[in-house]
């Protein structure tokens, strides 16, 4: 099977949401990591953010970072001249803050696809890879009925342009263990102060993930994607409640503390948060493949979408058990998850 690294050797790639914490790390792998692109464009609204990026690869003639806003179909449509293959990376994605602004989601998560797919149409892009969420899944929130969204979108995308370019498809994965506002910076934070350490429910239950891992299955499934596909990270599962003693006890005693003497106090679920993290529905489960490091779901409108062949190299089995959720797979025990913090530079 082709790699992500070999297929994007010297093709021209754009990224949005290049200051994110996924959009960032897809930048300075593809940079730094001898993939050898003939040019990397990375796009954000978050001018400081992009200033630093660019500082860091100042005198690198591969790469060239611009102010944009994914709202501005026609920038878009500029941007991708001559682009091989976008990485589409931007979006709102905190729950509570889409929930009070739920046209802004809209604009961003809905609209902002949109105008991406339009764009990478005008310009006969090679293929399009947007990245979205777990909750996605049987949505409770604004943000995740956006992403959902997102996610019809792309696979719609494919119906003009069967059998020939772009090719849109989407990846799905859980927490990003330590990217902006992933629970870990809120642990963190709490255990600086001496706690207490906030824990909404204690049997929850997350699929975790480094954002090195994430990014580098991310760059992989382009070579995979066949069209309206959305591709499933496998990753384990941790308990939160064993996030939050392992990281007291590992780092109480930085900041002068007696890991006993930081509590972990209850404060029950959040509106539309789930105990669960699910990653494949039920429904999906009858037109999903098991390929080595993901799950496949194929568009749940197959006749639509024309005679696209999804002839995944290394296929493992095309009967799905059980859907796939953190609540089905067996948690990390806290050695092992301390040993996945500290591989991955978590803490």
């Amino acid at each position: 099977m082709e790699n992500g690294k070999n297929f994007l050797k010297g093709k021209r790639i754009l990224i949005t949401g290049a200051c994110g914490t996924v959009g960032s790390q897809l930048v300075k792998t593809i940079l730094e990591n001898d993939y050898e692109p003939q040019a990397l464009i990375g796009l954000d609204n978050n001018e400081s953010g992009l200033f630093f990026l660019e500082q860091r690869f100042w005198g690198d003639e591969r790469a060239r970072f611009f102010l944009a806003d994914i709202r501005d179909r026609d920038k878009l449509c500029r941007k991708m001249r001559g682009v091989d293959v976008v990485f589409h990376a931007a979006a709102f994605k905190h729950v509570i803050l889409c929930e009070r602004s739920p046209f802004e989601a809209v604009q961003t998560n809905i609209n902002g696809v949109q105008n991406i797919i339009y764009a990478a149409c005008e310009n006969k892009v090679g293929k399009v890879i947007f990245t979205s969420s777990d909750k996605a899944v049987n949505p409770t929130n604004v943000m995740g009925t956006s992403k959902l969204m997102g996610e019809r979108l792309m696979s719609a995308a494919n119906l003009n342009f069967q059998g020939s370019e772009p090719v849109f498809a989407s990846t799905r994965f859980g927490n990003v263990l330590g990217s902006n506002g992933s629970v870990v910076e809120i642990f963190k934070q709490q255990i600086s102060r001496g706690g207490p350490v906030t824990l909404t429910h204690p049997d929850m239950t997350r699929f975790v993930m480094s954002v090195e891992q994430a990014v580098r299955l991310v760059i992989d499934s382009v070579p995979l994607a066949r069209g309206g596909d959305v591709f499933i990270t496998k990753m384990p599962v941790a308990r939160i409640s064993d996030l939050a003693e392992v990281m007291i006890e590992q780092l109480a005693a930085q900041h002068g503390y007696d890991p006993a003497d930081i509590e972990i106090v209850e404060i029950g679920s959040k509106p539309g948060e789930k105990l669960y993290e699910e990653l494949m529905s039920h429904e999906e489960m009858g037109r999903s493949l098991e390929l080595p490091e993901y799950f496949a779901v194929l568009p749940a409108f197959r006749g639509v979408y024309g005679n696209i062949n999804y002839d995944y190299p290394e296929i493992v089995t095309d009967k799905i058990a059980k859907p796939y959720n953190s609540s089905h797979e067996p948690a990390l025990s806290k050695g092992e998850l301390l040993e996945f913090l500290k591989s991955n530079n978590i803490i």
